[in-house]
């Protein structure tokens, strides 16, 4: 059967994912999570082709078997507990061990199983297993971006299936003859140049697809353990059960350098597909935490959260100019979804916030310790009746911004907030520096410009003092 997706010659690996992406995305061959960009592909047709696991003679012999958390691989994951076999699930990108083994309740039904093979069976029925288990896999199930009929693999880039296999292999939880399935659909099944298939990759000796089963008789080693040189300090930081695996390794006298990580291309030099359908909703796969996928070529469809701030925005001024002047249930409304929250709350930097009324004055709030959270800042400015009518949260950076409805409500709350400590830690408040005339600190010596009441294009006034205080009290609830 010939490919459905051709591959130039001299096709990178990322190449090759892009164009697999990009062919199901034109061809509208996936289900959610979508789009499939830096993703497995959740593709139509995978359970038909996760039903073929149990076709296989090693499906009938084996015992544990480990599966990936990709999304397409649910009905693996259900036929492996439907046949009271031993489901092992790698943890949400290794952060907390090497995985997890579900453990249905006893008598489950087919429902509960269902349950159980999705992610939150690993949230709510699985139990840690350590790099010193005893545990012998017999069948590894991946995902996969690209396959080849002779057994080479491409995932998404991030090499954790490969990580996966080569810390069984040093634990000795699979060899060389533990046998390897990739669920892929048709169009996944491309021709991949064996150049590109280096010594940490792991190879797949069976595919599985809608229509067909093929059996590889791939040649290629698998991994045998990790090769540390493949890897740099910042990946052992990201995860730190491999830093766990290199110490014991070190202790036994095996070579565990590190190799140099490799520099960052430029913004530039990124690939990015000619299009993409947007995200359709929200569900992620199975601890899976999916990259931002690529931005688009001009002419497509702009990223979802930025249409949605579009949105809501044309929605905001439609109501303001129905009439002249906002409704009064639209107000209603508001004040009531800031008295059940106390805070309207945002993050991110300051400089790019939507524009706000030009009555609203902002105070600076530096010097934040880190193990201060949000929420004890919130209690505390209620405590100091300096509840403000946004607060934007930058604990990375040790700051915060605090939005008040006018001057003189502004002006309070920095009288208010002059004292404010932590841990004996003096706090810096002032006036934001796009609002302030001077950088002295203090109410005497940085009072807020006075603002006159301005009038809007729909003739809407801005609040007064007396209604911004009003407003405040709401905030505070």
């Amino acid at each position: 059967m010939d490919p459905m997706i051709s591959i130039h010659p001299g096709a990178t690996k990322e190449d090759i994912r892009q164009r697999v992406w990009q062919y199901i995305e034109e061809n509208n061959l996936a289900n959610f999570p979508r789009p499939v960009f830096n993703r497995i592909p959740n593709f139509k047709g995978a359970s038909t082709a996760c039903t073929k696991v149990s076709e296989l003679q090693v499906f009938a012999q084996a015992e544990e078997v480990k599966v990936d958390p990709d999304k397409p691989l649910e009905g693996v994951r259900l036929a492996i507990l439907q046949a009271e076999k031993t489901l092992l699930v790698p943890t949400p990108r290794l952060r907390t061990g090497l995985f997890n083994k579900i453990t249905p309740p006893p008598g489950a039904t087919k429902e509960q199983l269902r349950i159980c093979s999705s992610s939150q069976g690993v949230r709510d029925f699985s139990v840690p297993v350590g790099l010193d288990a005893k545990v012998k896999v017999d069948l590894v199930v991946v995902g996969s971006v690209a396959v080849s009929e002779k057994g080479f693999r491409i995932g998404k880039g991030e090499g954790f299936a490969d990580m996966e296999f080569g810390m069984m292999a040093s634990m000795g939880a699979v060899n060389e003859s533990t046998v390897v399935v990739s669920v892929v659909h048709d169009c996944q099944v491309v021709e991949i140049p064996e150049e590109l298939v280096e010594s940490h990759d792991l190879t797949v000796d069976y595919i599985l697809t809608p229509t067909r089963v093929i059996k590889t008789n791939c040649q290629l080693p698998k991994p045998q353990g990790i090769i540390w040189s493949k890897l740099d300090i910042e990946k052992l930081e990201k995860i730190p059960i491999l830093k766990k695996l290199r110490a014991l390794e070190e202790q036994m006298g095996k070579d565990v350098t590190l190799g140099v990580a490799p520099a960052k291309a430029e913004p530039s030099q990124a690939k990015k597909p000619t299009a993409r359908r947007p995200r359709q909703n929200t569900q992620k796969d199975v601890g899976e935490e999916p990259k931002q996928a690529p931005k688009y070529e001009q002419g497509a469809v702009p990223q979802q959260k930025s249409r949605q701030r579009i949105v809501r925005v044309r929605k905001e001024n439609k109501d303001a100019g129905a009439g002249g002047r906002e409704g009064e249930s639209t107000k209603a409304k508001r004040a009531g979804t800031m008295n059940e929250k106390g805070f309207e709350e945002s993050s991110g930097d300051y400089s790019s916030r939507p524009k706000i009324p030009d009555t609203v004055t902002s105070l600076y709030l530096g010097g934040i310790p880190p193990e201060l959270r949000v929420s004890e800042l919130k209690t505390m400015l209620r405590e100091k009746q300096a509840v403000p009518l946004r607060l934007t949260w930058q604990g990375a950076q040790h700051r915060a911004f605090l939005d008040y409805t006018d001057p003189q409500t502004a002006e309070e709350a920095l009288t208010a907030l002059q004292d404010l400590s932590v841990n004996g830690h003096e706090l810096q408040v002032e006036l934001a520096k796009s609002q302030r005339r001077t950088r002295k600190r203090g109410p005497q010596q940085s009072r807020p410009a006075q603002h006159e009441t301005k009038t809007t294009n729909q003739g809407e006034r801005s609040p007064s003092s007396e209604n911004a205080k009003e407003i405040s009290q709401n905030v505070e609830g």
